[in-house]
C-alpha cells in the first residue's frame, strides 16, 4: 500500500532527533517540488533542506557560453541549445551582446530545442548549412546525445559540449573542510541512468545518510524519513526511494553508449573552479563532431580567469549549498527573472528562480 505525503510527514515528526540536521537535495527538480509543495514549511523547523549542485545551466562555464555567442554571431551557421541557455548572461560591458538571446535579436540563427533529435532534424532539413548543438547538461541529457552520435548524424552537425557529471560535485564538497550538510538526497533521474550504487560512496566513504528520491512530495518525504532514520539508528547506507525507476546498476545500455562516445575529464564549474573527473569530452573517434575543432579561433582562454559569476552574484555559493538564494546580495533587487544577473535566476532548475516562483521575492535581512 502506498504511503501518502501526509503519512510520511507524520512519521518524520514522530522520529526522535537530537539536534538540527542539514539535508542537501542535489537535483533542481527536487528543489522545485520541495518549494512548490511547501515542504520546508511543513517539516519540523530543525530539519533544514539545502539546494545543491543540480543545475547544469548554473555551472556551465562562462567561456563556453561566450564561445557559443561568438560562433553564432560570426559564422554562417545555425546554433541550437536548450532553452534555458539562451538567457544566461556572460560578463561583458554594457552595450555588448551578453547572451544567446541577445545574439538572436541581433540576427544570429539560434534555435531553442528540447532534445538532440530536434537538432539532428534541423541539420537534415538544411544540409548545406553548418549546425552546432551547444549541449550543456548532466548525465540525463548527455546520454541521449551519445546515443544519437553512435547512430550517426548528418555531416553538417557538430557539438559544442559542456557536459558534467553530478556525483563529483558532491564528492568535492565532502572532501572540503565544511561540506555544509549532514545527509544527502540523491537525484532520481541521474540515478535512473547511472545507477543508485553510484551514490553509495556518501555512506561508505563519508559516513553520511543518503537516499535516492523521485519527484513527488511523497517520494521526497520518504527519502527524508530514510535519512533521518539512518541518523537516529546510526546505521548509514543508501536507501532507494525511487524503485522501480532506479535500479542499483542503472541503465547499462545508456552507460555503454556514454563510454563509447565520451571520456571523463577534469572540468571547470562556473564560479567554483575545476572539479576532477567531473566533465565529459568527445573521444578522438568523434573529433570530427567537435565544434571547437571545426571552428577554431573563437576560444578565448582569457575568459577562464574573467568568466566567473558577475560582480556581486552569489550563484556559485548557492549552487554549492553555501548560501540560500535569498541570502544573495542581488536577489530580488538587481537580479530577478525578468532581468537576471546570474544563471541561478535564469534556469528552471536554478534555486533562485525556483524560490522566486514559489513566492520568495525579497532578500533575507542580515
Amino acid at each position: 500500500m502506498d504511503v501518502s505525503a501526509r503519512q510520511w510527514l507524520a512519521r518524520i515528526r514522530a522520529l526522535p532527533r537530537t539536534g538540527a540536521v542539514n539535508i542537501m537535495n542535489v537535483c533542481g527538480g527536487h528543489e522545485r517540488t520541495i518549494s512548490q509543495a511547501g515542504l520546508r514549511g511543513a517539516l519540523p523547523p530543525d530539519i533544514r533542506l539545502i539546494p545543491g549542485p543540480g543545475c547544469p545551466v548554473c555551472v556551465c562555464p562562462e567561456e563556453d557560453i561566450y564561445l557559443a555567442i561568438q560562433l553564432a554571431l560570426h559564422e554562417k551557421l545555425t546554433l541550437a541549445a536548450y532553452g534555458d541557455m539562451l538567457r544566461v548572461p556572460v560578463n561583458a560591458p554594457k552595450g555588448e551582446i551578453r547572451s544567446l538571446a541577445q545574439a538572436r535579436g541581433a540576427g544570429a540563427d539560434i534555435r531553442a530545442v528540447a532534445s538532440p533529435l530536434e537538432v539532428a532534424d534541423i541539420a537534415r532539413r538544411q544540409p548545406d548549412r553548418p549546425v552546432v548543438f551547444f549541449c550543456a547538461g548532466f548525465e540525463t541529457t548527455t546520454a541521449p546525445l551519445a546515443a544519437l552520435l553512435l547512430e550517426g548524424v548528418p555531416d553538417n552537425l557538430s557539438v559544442l559540449l559542456s557536459g558534467r557529471l553530478t556525483w563529483p560535485a558532491v564528492a568535492y564538497l565532502l572532501r572540503s573542510d565544511t561540506p555544509g550538510f549532514d545527509a544527502l538526497i540523491a537525484p532520481g533521474h541521474v540515478a535512473a541512468v547511472m545507477g543508485a550504487d553510484e551514490w553509495r560512496f556518501v555512506a561508505d566513504a563519508h559516513g553520511l545518510a543518503a537516499a535516492v528520491a523521485g519527484f513527488t512530495p511523497a517520494s521526497l518525504l520518504a527519502a527524508l524519513y530514510a535519512v533521518l532514520r539512518q541518523r537516529e539508528e546510526k546505521h548509514y547506507a543508501l536507501d532507494n526511494c525511487y524503485f522501480p525507476v532506479v535500479r542499483p546498476r542503472g541503465n547499462e545500455t545508456a552507460q555503454r553508449q556514454l563510454t563509447a562516445v565520451l571520456e571523463v575529464v577534469d572540468a571547470p564549474w562556473r564560479g567554483v573552479g575545476v572539479i576532477p573527473a567531473s566533465g565529459y569530452a568527445l573521444r578522438p573517434a568523434f573529433a570530427a563532431r567537435d565544434a571547437r575543432r571545426r571552428f577554431p579561433g573563437y576560444q578565448d582562454d582569457a575568459r577562464r580567469h574573467a568568466g566567473a559569476m558577475p560582480p556581486g552574484c552569489d550563484c556559485a555559493h548557492v549552487v554549492m549549498g553555501r548560501r540560500a538564494p535569498d541570502q544573495c546580495r542581488l536577489y530580488g533587487g538587481a537580479c530577478t527573472p525578468r532581468q537576471p544577473v546570474g544563471p541561478c535566476m535564469v534556469s528552471d532548475e536554478g534555486a533562485c528562480r525556483i524560490w522566486w516562483a514559489s513566492g520568495v521575492r525579497t532578500p533575507r535581512v542580515a
